[in-house]
């Protein structure tokens, strides 16, 4: 793809770091309806990450869209074990988090961090899986 038609990224890299930006520093929200500024916070959290992920996903493969399929991976099962082993570590974070910084950081911020690193283990189990024992090949 030439440079002329690759997806643009920098605008959701650009929103997703501001938004991000201030759930950690600011922490300026609005209680919203649900009459919870910590809510608000969470879900701007959770909207700057997905900005971040498209972000990532355009730059990476140079295309537009959101999810990885195995065909697009340069090399598979090398990037499936840095993903496995990035899973390994957002599950250990997620259980530190949840165990001895619940005074700091809100409730679901562990259940929120072990659903990621699941959804992380899940996919790189299974690219393994499908470059190994379950190679059409």
């Amino acid at each position: 793809m030439d440079e002329a038609n690759l997806p643009n990224w920098k605008a959701h890299a650009i929103v997703g770091s501001v938004i991000l930006l201030n759930v950690i520093t600011l922490k300026l929200s609005a209680p919203g309806p649900w009459k919870s500024e910590s809510f608000t916070l969470g879900l701007l959290g959770s909207v700057s990450l997905v900005f971040l992920y498209v972000a990532w996903y355009r730059v990476t493969f140079k295309r537009r869209g959101l999810i990885p399929w195995v065909d697009l991976w340069a090399e598979p099962r090398k990037s499936a074990y840095i993903v496995l082993a990035s899973s390994i570590g957002v599950l250990s974070m997620a259980w530190y988090t949840g165990n001895h910084m619940q005074e700091i950081l809100p409730t679901p911020t562990g259940l929120v961090m072990s659903l990621i690193g699941f959804l992380m283990l899940t996919q790189s189990v299974y690219v393994l899986l499908s470059v190994g024992p379950l190679a059409e090949d």
